[in-house]
C-alpha cells in the first residue's frame, strides 16, 4: 500500500479562502480519492471535508453555497467542493428518504460514519496524516469489501454500488455479515424503491469495469437483477460472452447490448441510452436473423449454389445490420457474433474481410439508372453488391 502518497491529498490553505476560515476549522480529503491513493491508483476526483464550521463561516471566507441537499460549497479559487461534516438519519424508504445535519459540532468520525463500506470512509488531514476509525486501509489491504454499521441497509443504491466495486476488484471478497445485509435487504423489499435512472447509472459505471461479469453474477447471487432490471436470470454463456468482450477490449456499449440483447431489460428498456438499445437490437438481429442462420449453415459446403447462397445472405445481413450507413459497427459486430458463434465463423472470415470494400462500394450510378429505367432501386443496388462479392471472393 502506498501511504507515502496520502501526503499529495492534504488540503492546502495557500488560497485566500482557505486561508480566511477560522484555525479551528479542520480540513480533511475524503473518500475515494484517499483509498485510491492507497492502492496506488490515479483518482479524478478529489472530495473535501469541513470539520468545525457553519455555513455562515464558509459564506465569510469567500466559499460560494451550491448543494441543495445538504451544505456543500464552492472553493472561489480553485472551483473545487467542500461540504461540510454531517450526519444523517433515516426519513422515509428509499435513497432520498434522508434527513440531514450539518453543523460545526459533527466531528469527522461522524461524517466518515454514515458512508457505505469502511474502504470508503478514511480521511487525509492538512498534515498529510491518515485518519481511519472504522478498519478500511486493513480491508483494503486483505481484499475485503465491508459496510461500516446497520445504516448501510437504509439506502439501497449501496448495493448496487456495492456491485460496481466487484466489477473494478473481482479479486476482492464481500464480508459475510456485509452479504447477508444485502440479502436482507433484497428480501425486505428495500430495492423496490430504486427508480431505473439510478439503476441503470450505477450498472453503466459496472459495465466500464474491467470484470462487468462479477457485478452481475453478485446481483443476481442475491435474487436482485429480476427486480432490478426486469431481465430474466443471466445464463452461464452471458457470463463468459461478457467477460470475452471485455478482455477482448471492447467497449461497454457492446457489453452492455449483449447482455441485453440476451436477456431484455424490460424496467430499464426506456432509460438505456440510444447507441446501447442499438447494440441490443443487433445482438437480437444475430440470435434470431435468417441471413445470419444462412451464413452458419452453408459456409461449409463448396457448390456454387451454396456459395451464392452464402453471399446473399451476408449482403442481406449487412443491410439488416445498417452496415451500408453505419460502417462503424463492423468491427464491433465481429467481435459480437464470433463470442455469439464460436468456431462457427471461419469461411464467414474470408467474407467479413471484404466487407468493408463492400460497404464503400459506390451504388450511387446502379441506383440513377434503375431509377431511369423505372426499375426497383433496391434489388439493382443489392444485384450489384452481390455481383460485386462474388467477383471478389473468386480472385481473393
Amino acid at each position: 500500500m502506498r501511504v507515502d502518497r496520502l501526503k499529495s491529498l492534504a488540503p492546502q490553505r495557500n488560497t485566500p479562502a482557505s486561508a480566511a476560515l477560522p484555525a479551528h476549522v479542520s480540513l480533511f480529503c475524503v473518500g475515494g480519492a484517499v483509498r485510491d491513493a492507497l492502492l496506488d491508483r490515479p483518482s479524478s476526483d478529489l472530495d473535501f471535508l469541513v470539520v468545525g464550521a457553519t455555513p455562515e463561516t464558509m459564506v465569510r471566507a469567500g466559499f460560494r453555497p451550491v448543494g441543495r441537499d445538504f451544505p456543500v460549497f464552492l472553493h472561489p479559487q480553485t472551483h473545487q467542493e467542500f461540504a461540510l461534516a454531517r450526519t444523517e438519519r433515516k426519513s422515509g424508504r428509499g435513497y432520498h428518504g434522508f434527513v440531514f445535519q450539518a453543523d460545526a459540532s459533527v466531528r469527522l468520525e461522524d461524517d466518515l460514519a454514515r458512508r457505505d463500506l469502511t474502504i470508503n470512509a478514511m480521511a487525509v488531514d492538512e498534515q498529510g496524516a491518515l485518519h481511519d476509525p472504522f478498519g478500511g486501509s486493513k480491508d483494503l489491504l486483505e481484499g475485503r469489501l465491508r459496510h461500516i454499521g446497520a445504516a448501510f441497509s437504509e439506502d439501497p443504491v449501496r448495493v448496487l454500488r456495492l456491485a460496481r466495486f466487484l466489477a473494478r476488484w473481482p479479486d476482492m471478497s464481500i464480508d459475510p455479515a456485509t452479504l447477508e445485509l444485502c440479502r436482507e435487504m433484497q428480501t425486505s423489499g428495500e430495492l423496490d424503491s430504486l427508480v431505473a435512472e439510478r439503476v441503470w447509472q450505477e450498472l453503466q459505471q459496472g459495465l466500464s469495469e474491467p470484470s462487468p461479469e462479477a457485478m452481475v453474477r453478485f446481483l443476481d447471487s442475491i435474487h436482485a437483477w429480476e427486480g432490478i432490471t426486469g431481465a430474466s436470470t443471466p445464463s452461464a454463456n452471458a457470463f463468459a460472452l461478457l467477460q470475452q468482450l471485455t478482455q477482448d477490449g471492447l467497449g461497454p456499449a457492446l457489453r452492455a447490448g449483449l447482455l441485453w440483447g440476451l436477456h431484455a431489460p424490460r424496467k430499464l428498456l426506456h432509460v438505456i441510452p440510444k447507441a446501447i438499445a442499438e447494440w441490443r437490437a443487433l445482438v437480437e438481429e444475430g440470435l434470431h436473423s435468417q441471413g445470419l442462420r444462412a451464413l452458419l449453415s452453408n459456409q461449409d459446403n463448396a457448390s456454387a449454389v451454396a456459395r451464392t447462397t452464402l453471399i446473399e445472405a451476408t449482403v442481406d445481413w449487412a443491410k439488416a445490420c445498417d452496415l451500408f450507413r453505419r460502417s462503424e459497427r463492423l468491427d464491433g459486430l465481429m467481435a459480437l457474433f464470433e463470442c455469439l458463434y464460436p468456431g462457427q465463423m471461419k469461411v464467414f472470415q474470408r467474407l467479413a474481410a471484404l466487407l468493408p470494400a463492400l460497404i464503400s462500394l459506390p451504388v450511387g450510378d446502379v441506383a440513377q439508372l434503375a431509377a431511369q429505367r423505372k426499375e426497383s432501386v433496391e434489388q439493382a443496388v443489392r444485384a450489384h453488391r452481390i455481383n460485386w462479392l462474388l467477383q471478389a471472393l473468386e480472385t481473393q
